[in-house]
C-alpha cells in the first residue's frame, strides 16, 4: 500500500486528486461515498462529499458531484450516513505487555478493541508500564490493532521521588525514554513539585494528572500543569465536599484556569461512582460488563459495597458531585479548555463504552453537543499538535473515522453504535466490530467456567 507523509503539501494534493479524476487507477484509497461530513472545523455538515483516504491519510474530501471515484477504490457506501473523526479517551489506562494481576492472556488485546468498538481511536495513557512504549510502537506500526497511544510513564508520587535532584533526574528519564508526559499522583510535596514542574518546562515535556494536597490546585495551575484531571483540587480548595456552592464561590479558580490555559478532564461518571453518589444497582445493570474479566467486575462490586478511600464522601457524596457539575458548567461557561475523558478502566467504567455515561454528564452540566464533541476530537488533535495531525476531517488529518447512523449535533447516541470505525486508515465495518465484541463476550464466559 502508498502511503503519504502526515503533512501533504497542497500543490501534491491537488495533483493527486486531479489524476483521481482523470481515471487514473489509485492503488489503496478507501472511499465513503456520498456521506454528510462533520469537519469540526466549526458547527457545520458538509451534505452528500465524497472522503478519500489512502495509507493513514485523509487525501479528499469534496462534494460527491465533484470528485470522481478513483479506479480500483474499496467504496464504502455512506448512504445519507454521516461522517466525523474519531474520538479521543484522554484520560485511559492500557494493560502492560506482560501478565499480570492474574488476568487473561487476552486481556490487552480485548481493552484494544474495546476502545475502537466504542469509537475510541486516540488514547492518553495515564499510567506507563515497562514495555508500554513498546506497544504504542507495535500499534503504530500495524503490529497489534488498538487505538493510537500518547503515553505518561510511571506515577510520580510520594514513593517515586524522594529528593529534588532525585525528582529532575526522573523527569529527565522519562523524557530519554520517550514518554509523551509525565503523571502526577498525590503524595507529593510542595518542593519536589516545583522542582518536577521546573525539569519538566527545561526538557519540553508536559506534566498533568492529580493535585497533590501539600500543592493545592493554585499553585498546580501556576507551575503548568497542562491538564487537570477529574477536577482533582477544586473542590478541596473550595470546600465543596459537604456543603453546596455557588458559581461565585468558584469564580475566582475559574479565572485562573482560563488565564493559566490550564485545561480540564472531568471523568464525572467515574468519580460519581467513587465519591458514592451512584446507584448500585444501575452500576450492576450496564450491558457492556459482560466484556470484562469476572476478577475485575468482583473488584468494583467490592468498592460499592464497602466504599473508601480519600475521594469517598460519604453521606455528602450528592452535595459533593452536584458542586462537581456546577463547577464543570462555569468551567465551560468560561471557555475553559474540556477534554473527553472517562477514566477506563476503572469502577465500571468499561473502556469505549464508558463514553455513554460520561457524555450524558457533560450534556446535564450544559455543554452543547458541538462542545461536547469538540472535546474528543478538535481540542485533542490541538493538544497534540506537535506529535501528529489528527481530530478533523480534513485533507492532510490522520484518517481515524467513525461513520454513523444519525447526526451526532442532534443526537449524541448515534456514537455508542458506529456503524463503522476507521483507525489511522484501516476500516472495521460493524460486522466486523461485532463479531469482535461477540469473540470477547464469549471468553469472558469461558473463562467463568467451572
Amino acid at each position: 500500500m502508498t502511503t503519504f507523509p502526515a503533512k501533504l503539501t497542497g500543490l501534491f494534493t491537488v495533483v493527486f486528486i486531479l489524476l483521481l479524476c482523470s481515471g487514473v487507477q489509485a492503488a489503496g484509497v478507501t472511499v465513503f461515498d456520498q456521506v454528510h461530513v462533520l469537519p469540526m472545523d466549526s458547527e457545520q455538515v458538509l451534505h452528500n462529499q465524497r472522503v478519500l483516504v489512502q495509507g493513514d491519510r485523509i487525501i479528499a474530501v469534496a462534494p460527491a458531484a465533484e470528485l470522481a471515484l478513483p479506479d480500483g477504490a474499496t467504496v464504502i457506501d455512506g448512504a445519507g450516513r454521516y461522517l466525523m473523526p474519531g474520538l479521543a479517551e484522554m484520560h485511559g489506562h492500557v494493560p502492560p505487555l506482560v501478565d499480570f494481576s492474574g488476568m487473561p492472556a487476552r486481556y490487552l488485546d480485548d481493552v484494544l478493541t474495546l476502545y475502537l468498538a466504542g469509537g475510541v481511536t486516540t488514547v492518553r495513557g495515564m499510567l506507563g508500564h515497562d514495555q508500554q512504549l513498546r506497544l504504542k510502537d507495535d500499534i503504530a506500526s500495524g503490529k497489534r490493532l488498538g487505538p493510537t497511544l500518547y503515553l505518561a510513564g510511571p506515577s510520580f508520587n510520594q514513593h517515586t521521588v524522594t529528593s529534588i535532584e532525585q525528582a529532575r533526574e526522573r523527569v529527565r528519564q522519562h523524557k530519554k525514554e520517550g514518554w509523551d508526559l509525565l503523571k502526577i499522583h498525590p503524595g507529593l510535596s510542595l518542593e519536589h513539585y516545583q522542582a518536577i514542574a521546573d525539569e519538566a518546562k527545561q526538557q519540553g515535556i508536559d506534566f498533568a494528572g492529580h493535585v497533590p494536597e501539600a500543592v493545592g490546585i493554585e499553585q498546580a495551575i501556576l507551575l503548568g500543569s497542562r491538564t487537570i484531571d477529574h477536577l482533582d483540587g477544586y473542590m478541596a480548595a473550595l470546600g465543596g465536599f459537604d456543603k453546596a456552592l455557588t458559581a461565585a464561590d468558584m469564580a475566582p479558580l475559574v479565572a485562573l484556569s482560563k488565564k493559566h490555559n490550564v485545561a480540564v478532564v472531568p471523568t464525572q461518571a467515574l468519580w460519581q461512582t467513587i465519591i458514592g453518589a451512584s446507584d448500585a444497582a444501575q452500576l450492576q445493570s450496564y450491558d457492556e460488563l459482560k466484556y470484562m474479566p469476572a476478577r475485575v467486575i468482583a473488584g468494583w462490586q467490592r468498592y460499592v459495597q464497602q466504599p473508601g478511600g480519600a475521594y469517598y464522601s460519604g453521606d455528602s457524596a450528592a452535595v459533593h458531585a452536584q458542586n462537581r457539575q456546577l463547577l464543570l458548567r462555569a468551567l465551560y461557561e468560561a471557555d475553559v479548555t474540556i477534554l473527553m475523558g472517562t477514566d477506563a478502566p476503572q469502577l465500571y467504567s468499561v473502556p469505549g463504552f464508558s463514553l455513554r455515561r460520561e457524555l450524558p454528564k457533560m450534556q446535564h452540566a450544559g455543554i452543547s453537543n458541538y462542545d461536547i464533541l469538540r472535546s474528543g476530537t478538535v481540542l485533542v488533535g490541538e493538544y497534540f499538535a506537535d506529535k501528529d495531525r489528527f481530530g478533523q476531517l480534513k485533507t492532510g488529518q490522520r484518517a481515524d473515522l467513525l461513520l454513523l447512523d444519525g447526526n451526532p449535533l442532534h443526537d449524541l447516541a448515534v456514537l455508542y453504535q458506529p456503524a463503522g470505525v476507521m483507525v489511522r486508515g484501516q476500516w472495521l465495518s460493524r460486522a466486523t466490530l461485532d463479531s469482535k465484541l461477540a469473540d470477547i463476550a464469549a471468553a469472558r464466559l469461558a473463562e467463568n467456567q467451572p
